[in-house]
């Protein structure tokens, strides 16, 4: 449980997310995660990193129970200080980095995905931002790489969650498989990436990330800047109760 990561010899890394039931990272979380990324990326025999989860879901965002639990700032401060790490590990590692995603992936995971390089996803997966409806802000810079800007902004309003189908239509994701298929999917791109000179592909990385259009670093950091300031206000501890109060009816009224 937790993160875990292992190399098949032959260029590839695979870096597994595993926090059931929904795979909701603790703090702890976000930056183990950094770490085995860059990790990975500075082995020089990797060409190549895969981010795959077990579970449900590929990522359910910030564990919001701990930030809940901890009176104060600080759980959310090191939660948003986690995220931002994470998005800079993927976006910064030495070798392309591939995404492969089951089922949901919301909040935190758009900031993983969106600064992929590549992305292959399982047919039943879903992508989301549901922030407004938890009192934060954040990952749009994320979003607006994988959808058009008016899409992004109607996502993002909304907190509607958008296919993998309808992902691959807009080319941000590169394959829609069945679950099964989904790990031997990711890894056929990325033992094509691994069949290439190390050199040549590291150097493609830097290349790349260097005519980007966007400072993702500075774009994310600003949004999260907002996210600080509506948990200032106490505008996001009272949609986080409301939040936590109406999950709890919804159990009650299952079980009933």
């Amino acid at each position: 449980m937790g993160i875990s990561s292992q190399s098949d010899g032959a260029g590839v890394a695979v870096v597994t997310i595993d926090y059931p039931p929904v795979n909701a990272f603790p703090t702890k979380g976000w930056f183990d995660l950094a770490d085995a990324v860059r990790t990975a990326g500075r082995d020089q025999d990797n060409r190549v990193v895969v981010i795959r989860a077990e579970g449900r879901g590929f990522c359910a965002g910030v564990d919001i129970k701990e930030i809940q639990r901890n009176p104060g700032h600080q759980s959310l401060i090191d939660a948003n200080r986690g995220c931002a790490e994470v998005f800079s590990a993927v976006y910064d590692c030495q070798v392309p980095v591939i995404s492969a995603v089951n089922g949901f992936c919301l909040g935190g995971g758009i900031g993983i995905v969106g600064n992929s390089d590549v992305v292959v996803a399982s047919d039943d997966a879903t992508f989301g931002l549901p922030e407004v409806d938890r009192g934060a802000l954040g990952a749009a810079t994320h979003l607006a790489r994988l959808v058009p800007q008016h899409l992004m902004r109607t996502l993002f309003f909304t907190a509607r969650t958008i296919t993998a189908q309808e992902l691959h239509h807009h080319g941000s994701v590169y394959k829609v498989v069945p679950r099964s298929e989904l790990d031997a999917a990711a890894l056929d791109v990325a033992r094509d990436i691994a069949a290439k000179d190390g050199r040549v592909i590291r150097a493609a990385k830097e290349a790349l990330n260097g005519i980007d259009l966007q400072n993702v670093h500075r774009s994310y950091r600003y949004e999260q800047g907002f996210t600080f300031e509506l948990n200032l206000s106490g505008a996001s501890d009272e949609i986080r109760e409301r939040f936590e109060d109406d999950l709890a009816k919804q159990r009650a009224g299952k079980a009933g």
